[in-house]
Formats: C-alpha cells, structure tokens, sequence
C-alpha cells in the first residue's frame, strides 16, 4: 500500500457505513452537536465504502461493534477480515499422520 501524507487523508471523503441514510447514502463520519445515531459508527472512505459488497460492509460494521469502545479514543477493528492461512502439508489428517504416513 502506498503511503499517503496528511493532507491526502484529510482530503478523502470518510462516511459512516453502520448507520444508512433511506436514500441509500451513507452519512459523513463524526457528529455535530447532540446528534443521535443508531449503531456506533463504523467509518471508512467512501472510495472504500462504494467497493465493498454488502456483506463486506456489514461484516466491517459487526466487528467494529464487537469490539470494546471503551475508553477515551475509539477501538479499532478490522475494515476486512483477516485472510486464514491453510495448513501446510494438507490439513488435519495429514498433520495427524506425520507427513509420509
């Protein structure tokens, strides 16, 4: 991933993904004044936001809300889950086994 100053990242467009307007839009991240929202929110770009599947998006928003938010500075959680690695040599039989049998 290339890295991208300050200014770059201020510049992006960051929505809130947990909380969907019924236009189909998705709110901008952070509050102002004593706004309520459903779900604590789960923000990411929008570029990002526009790429993910649907159940890309509600996956980000489960583990953000799985999290603990406690504290002063929020959790943070994963925007896509974690890729698992296969076990070398076959699986759980093989590892069982030894590997020649």
């Amino acid at each position: 991933m290339a890295k991208k100053g300050l200014r770059a990242w201020v510049k992006e467009n960051w929505v809130d993904i947990a909380n969907k307007k019924s236009d189909g839009s998705f709110p901008k991240c952070g509050r102002s004044g004593g706004e309520k929202r459903k779900n604590y929110p789960k923000c990411v770009p929008i570029a990002k936001a526009r790429a993910m599947s649907k159940g890309q998006r509600a996956g980000a928003v489960k583990r953000k809300q799985a999290k603990a938010n406690t504290g002063p500075t929020p959790s943070r959680a994963a925007t896509f889950a974690p890729k698992r690695k296969k076990a070398m040599g076959g699986g759980f039989m093989s590892r069982r086994m030894g590997m020649y049998g």
